[in-house]
């Protein structure tokens, strides 16, 4: 149950958190938005969802982490493949190329002020540009940013809802419920 008394455990999910503050919703959702669909950027939706799994995972944050998996799922990513990710980046089951991006996030999330430009030519290296760079970046810092919401309201929710959700975001993206 979330920590405020006015999200009622029917309610609990990022929504009801930040409906109530709508000048900061819309701007943060429109950026999401063309982070996670759209932008200067060869990641696909579904590599970009499970960066934003593989985060959530990493802070433990079981709301965002069940919603994201579901969706990065709904783009075809594998079921099992963010536990092997979980348990060893190196031994995963993952196209060697996307593996420095995944090192890069945990790095970024567990430890940012470790991050050296050898863990950014590794990325390079593995065919990635500048670009893509900047969207692993984002996608770290925003899912880092979404996690600390998230958890600083004790939104927990069910994962039948989280589940259900994660297909709402792929089938909608990062539009606001109000946009239609």
């Amino acid at each position: 149950m979330a920590f405020i008394p006015s999200i009622s455990s029917a309610q609990e999910s990022e929504w009801a958190v930040m409906s109530r503050y709508m000048d900061q919703t819309k701007p943060l959702f429109a950026l999401t938005q063309i982070v996670m669909r759209s932008g200067d950027c060869s990641l696909s939706s579904g590599q970009r969802e499970l960066l934003a799994a593989f985060t959530s995972s990493l802070n433990r944050c079981t709301y965002c982490f069940g919603v994201h998996e579901s969706t990065a799922q709904s783009f075809g990513v594998e079921a099992d493949l963010l536990s092997a990710l979980q348990r060893d980046i190196d031994t995963a089951p993952i196209e060697d190329r996307l593996k420095p991006l995944l090192r890069y996030t945990e790095k970024l999330t567990r430890a940012p002020s470790t991050v050296v430009q050898s863990d950014v030519d590794a990325i390079i290296a593995a065919g990635w540009d500048d670009n893509d760079f900047h969207y692993v970046v984002m996608i770290c810092a925003l899912f880092n940013f979404f996690n600390r919401l998230i958890e600083g309201y004790g939104v927990e929710n069910v994962l039948d809802y989280r589940v259900q959700h994660g297909r709402t975001l792929h089938a909608n993206g990062y539009r606001l419920p109000t946009d239609g």
